[in-house]
């Protein structure tokens, strides 16, 4: 027999066995569906965890002032008084590879308009924390540098907070209270969506010096977000930074420092080997439903062995060679699992398709996961359709046609 005729017999026999066949290969086609989308969650994951931390800013990280301690217990960064607006500025000019600065601080206060009313964050910031943090207006304009200079009381209302005081209407031009305080809205900034703890949609943005004076009475503030002028120089300006702020607070070179630099890379870094941990554990889980089926398929291949013991007799009585009955069984497995394995990816498209539909995510499928279900699915029949080959073609002719 010709390799043809041996593909042409295997699929005769499974043919002649149609339920069987199907249910043999189901622990195939389940495997391989199961790695396809459960690489698809984790990778749609990822995306989404990634857009959000682009979404912060490109290039940008983010000074915070040390940790104060009360009797025992450290109270976290950002709650001691040590940044002020001059290091900002200090940052700014003598760090050549810092290409924005932004300093701010932040409160909740209760925000008024008419009859309506919500408790939201004030962030107090700079004028190029738009910039830096990709902050788009949906209307109006952000804070300037002369209102900044000036302390004027203008604001920029999030997608939150002027849905919840305009109910969508227009607010530019419109005056808000905020702590008591009236403040002129000057723009709506577009819905970015909640990062975490901090949902900039629910905020209200002031100048800097507008919130530390008048609204906060402070001489301080809690943080200040830098960005660098690209992203090759980023560990750059942290050093910079980190040695202009030694020099400027008079802190001993090998000492602690009073302030705490985040790098957004360092996030990103994270979130990228978390990810990636994450696709190959559930990859891994789904893998053992692959191995389930290969054991199915062997134990179907030894079945039939056991049922074709005359048909295998025959065949070699007549001519056959042991490799032409080690070739059919070998290539019935291999289709099987093959077969099984095509199912199974058209299972993981539609299984993806309708739990992102269902969830809102945006799964990713990538072609390697594809390619190494179905490779895995293949080796998978060939390797437990060998032993029940072997078996089969091991057979004499004799013995086998006088089984019963």
């Amino acid at each position: 027999m010709n390799l043809t005729d041996s593909f042409l017999s295997a699929f005769a026999s499974l043919r002649a066995n149609k339920m069987r066949t199907f249910l043999t290969m189901l622990g195939v086609i389940i495997g391989v569906a199961a790695v396809i989308t459960m690489v698809a969650i984790a990778q749609g994951a990822r995306k989404q965890t990634m857009e959000r931390i682009e979404s912060l800013g490109t290039n940008v990280m983010s000074v915070v002032s040390g940790q104060a301690r009360r009797g025992g217990a450290m109270l976290g960064f950002g709650s001691t008084q040590t940044l002020t607006v001059d290091d900002a500025e200090a940052i700014l000019k003598e760090c050549s590879a810092v290409g924005r600065v932004s300093p701010e601080t932040s409160r909740n206060f209760q925000v008024k308009y008419q009859n309506s009313n919500t408790l939201t964050n004030i962030n107090a910031v700079g004028q190029d924390h738009s910039a830096i943090r990709n902050l788009q207006l949906s209307d109006g304009r952000f804070i300037n540098e002369r209102e900044v200079r000036t302390m004027a009381r203008v604001a920029v209302l999030g997608d939150t907070v002027w849905q919840n005081l305009f109910n969508g209407s227009s607010a530019v031009g419109k005056r808000i209270r905020i702590g008591g305080s009236s403040f002129e809205v000057i723009g709506v900034a577009k819905p970015k969506g909640g990062q975490d703890f901090r949902n900039p949609d629910d905020a209200v943005y002031i100048p800097v010096t507008t919130g530390m004076k008048r609204l906060m009475g402070v001489n301080f503030i809690r943080n200040i977000t830098v960005q660098a002028r690209a992203a090759e120089l980023m560990n750059t300006a942290q050093q910079q930074v980190e040695q202009l702020l030694i020099k400027r607070h008079k802190l001993p070179p090998n000492g602690d420092l009073d302030f705490r630099i985040f790098n957004q890379a360092e996030f990103a870094e994270t979130a990228e080997q978390t990810s990636a941990t994450f696709t190959f554990l559930l990859a891994g889980v789904a893998l053992v439903s692959l191995l389930v089926g290969g054991i199915g398929i062997m134990n179907i291949m030894l079945v039939s062995v056991t049922e074709r013991t005359r048909e295998i007799g025959l065949r070699k009585a007549i001519g056959a060679k042991r490799l032409d009955i080690l070739l059919q069984f070998m290539i019935e497995s291999f289709v099987m699992s093959a077969l099984g394995g095509a199912l199974g990816i058209l299972l993981g498209f539609a299984a993806g398709s309708l739990i992102g539909q269902q969830s809102g995510w945006e799964l990713v499928i990538p072609p390697w996961s594809i390619a190494a279900s179905f490779g895995f699915a293949a080796f998978i029949g060939i390797f437990f359709g060998l032993y029940p080959a072997v078996r089969a073609s091991g057979l004499q002719p004799i013995e086998a046609l006088r089984y019963e």
